[in-house]
């Protein structure tokens, strides 16, 4: 009953994550309030003011972003930085000062370091400079983290810091210039089936490795959180598995019919060499653990855009 008819503000609200995340608090009957980019600009603290005024909650979800992958990032550095950092501190800070009972903050993997151990654990996260393309964006981020604890330390004030791994799914971003890089993969290799291209390119030498999680699995991670977890500490959301980028070109050129060539641009970058969470703190704290295998969870992210595109 910890979500009947409570009122929920989530921010990004009709966005990758955001969406699969409304219709489940929706299902639980939650009274969900998700406004756009065109309602309110969150960058600008006198509209954050005016949202919190015009709709007034009893728990925030802060998923909204500017984001994209590492092409995005280069070419934008200033922006991701800036409009994330903007945005996370004024929409914080306004909970506060308006007594809004709780805030989840959700945060990014790229703010952990470039070389942090395998797996990431909650603990390294301040052991070194993230990967410099996404550095901005994950550093801005991870002021989220500073400002939370700082809350809660002097002001008492309840607010959590969740750190998702790369996600995928139905609903994923599929634009060229800035979809991450399952959708990317995905796209290219659909779309060379049904042109009847021969080969597709992907940045880099196939080496980094990721680990992802489905967008189902994450919106039910933020739901148990914001449920159950009361504390500032940062808590990582995962699958815990891993693989590298040439092992997941081959799998969705497999799955998708694509046999031409791959071809391996190593002039562009790799990112940040591995990827992969310790997931542990999150099972202890509320009792999230990933049930969408990743073959299941390709496979609908591909019939999602075969249907969608």
């Amino acid at each position: 009953m910890f979500w009947k008819n409570k009122k929920v503000l989530v921010t990004g609200g009709h966005g990758f994550v955001g969406s699969h995340l409304v219709a489940r608090l929706n299902k639980l009957g939650a009274d969900v309030i998700a406004p756009t980019q065109v309602d309110y600009d969150l960058v600008d603290g006198n509209q954050v003011r005016k949202m919190y005024d015009e709709n007034p909650c009893e728990l925030v979800i802060h998923l909204a972003a500017v984001v994209g992958g590492i092409g995005t990032n280069r070419e934008h550095p200033g922006k991701f930085f800036y409009e994330n950092l903007m945005m996370g501190t004024q929409l914080l800070h306004e909970a506060w000062k308006k007594g809004i009972p709780k805030f989840v903050a959700v945060g990014t993997i790229c703010a952990y370091p470039k070389f942090a151990p395998i797996p990431f654990k909650e603990k390294d996260l301040w052991d070194g400079y993230p990967e410099e393309t996404n550095a901005p964006y994950g550093l801005a981020k991870k002021m989220m983290l500073v400002q939370s604890q700082g809350y809660r330390e002097e002001y008492g004030y309840n607010s959590i810091f969740l750190l998702p791994v790369n996600q995928y799914g139905p609903g994923d971003n599929f634009y060229p210039a800035s979809s991450h890089v399952i959708p990317a993969l995905i796209k290219k290799c659909v779309d060379a089936v049904e042109s009847g291209a021969e080969s597709i390119e992907v940045w880099g030498d196939g080496t980094p490795t990721r680990e992802f999680l489905y967008v189902k699995d994450t919106a039910e991670a933020i739901i148990l959180a914001a449920e159950k977890y009361n504390k500032s500490d940062p808590v990582n959301l995962g699958s815990a598995s891993e693989i590298s980028i040439k092992d997941l070109t081959k799998l969705i050129a497999k799955m998708t019919g694509f046999t031409g060539e791959i071809r391996w641009d190593k002039n562009k970058p790799n990112g940040q060499p591995r990827r992969k969470l310790d997931t542990t703190l999150a099972k202890a704290e509320f009792g999230f653990e990933s049930t969408t295998t990743f073959d299941d969870g390709l496979s609908k992210t591909i019939e999602w855009y075969r249907g969608n595109k």
